[in-house]
């Protein structure tokens, strides 16, 4: 049960590419619902895989070569220790070690936001992400699968009660890039699999059931898959088909959420845009939605959320120029700065759809 109203609230992806904690912090908390920052480039243990593979049998950490290992015959030798300490909360729960960020973000004020939230690595992106000694995903394995469901689902809702202890409204979002790939027919895991299992898992969550993907979507699938937020890359998809309205608009008639990932993280695209043109982007996905639909232009800004598409680690639209004398490649424009862009997009763009739609 969703207790607090969007009304277009901002909000963000959780990972940064911030070296600064307390600067990755501060830009979090500037948001109408912020949220503990995920920052792997101040540390391996803040990568959301890492955090996530905190207890989880048969794992290790292999900061050589910086992935995460999985090992089927340890697997099977810690499996009944685990299964001893399930019952154990602070077996799931995300420790300083793990999550520095997390535990400071707990200290502070948080009481006065309408609500705030976290996130864990989704089992299918955990699952196809990491590999066993053959170098085939985990997700492929029925009883390692199995565990790692229920395991996630633990881990979301330990840290959803530590989220509550600071705001009543808190929830917690699944990061599940990987829901991309069951799609492909290459894949020994598919489409029909995850939605099963899905919904399963998706039922044992506490507090609002939230997913987030900002890979290529199948907005339809996404819909249907039992949770009550859904946050995705609205800005790539270009358009809104009509036939997704239907989706859409039954989603929303349930009192679901969406998070519209509309403001781009890429360098050369976000210079082309404005708080003004993305609301005007925007705007033209809930038209084609309201008028395939009976759904009003209101109550689909009542009961949304807008954020930045994606995250921005890697900025595949940044310039370079070369030092000759030196002979360097100097970035002319740095992630951070991008992502911190994006966020000084949001208040102008959540206040200019507020005043359209009258919420």
């Amino acid at each position: 049960m969703i207790a607090f109203e969007a009304r277009c609230s901002t909000t963000a992806m959780g990972i940064m590419p911030h070296r600064n904690v307390e600067q990755a912090l501060r830009l979090a908390l500037s948001l109408d619902i912020p949220f503990w920052p995920q920052l792997p480039k101040v540390s391996m243990y803040e990568d959301m895989y890492v955090q996530t593979s905190q207890n989880f049998p048969g794992i290790a950490i292999d900061f050589d070569k910086e992935r995460l290992k999985f090992d089927t015959s340890r697997f099977d030798q810690e499996l009944d220790a685990y299964f001893v300490k399930m019952d154990v909360p602070e077996t799931f729960a995300l420790t300083a070690q793990y999550s520095a960020v997390f535990h400071k973000f707990l200290s502070g004020e948080l009481q006065g936001y309408k609500a705030i939230r976290g996130q864990v690595t989704g089992p299918v992106s955990f699952g196809f992400k990491v590999l066993d000694e053959n170098l085939k995903p985990i997700i492929y394995n029925d009883e390692v699968r199995t565990v790692l469901f229920d395991f996630v689902q633990k881990k979301a809702n330990i840290q959803y009660r530590a989220l509550k202890e600071r705001n009543p409204n808190a929830f917690v979002w699944l990061d599940e890039p990987g829901l991309g790939y069951v799609f492909s027919g290459l894949s020994g895991y598919n489409e029909q699999q995850a939605n099963e299992h899905y919904h399963d898992f998706v039922e044992g969550l506490e507090g609002p059931k939230g997913l987030h993907l900002c890979a290529e979507v199948n907005l339809p699938y996404l819909l249907e898959l039992g949770v009550e937020i859904l946050s995705f890359d609205a800005y790539q998809i270009g358009f809104m088909p009509k036939e997704y309205a239907g989706n859409v608009a039954e989603f929303i008639k349930k009192g679901g959420i969406i998070s519209w990932g509309i403001v781009p993280t890429e360098s050369t695209v976000l210079a082309t845009q404005t708080p003004k043109t993305l609301a005007a982007t925007l705007s033209g996905y809930w038209e084609v939605v309201s008028q395939n639909t009976d759904l009003s232009l209101s109550q689909i800004a009542m009961q949304a959320l807008v954020a930045p598409a994606r995250c921005c680690l890697s900025d595949v639209g940044q310039s370079s120029t070369v030092d000759k004398k030196e002979g360097k490649c100097q970035v002319s424009s740095s992630e951070e700065e991008i992502v911190e862009k994006a966020f000084a997009f949001l208040p102008e763009l959540s206040q200019m759809l507020r005043d359209k739609y009258g919420v």
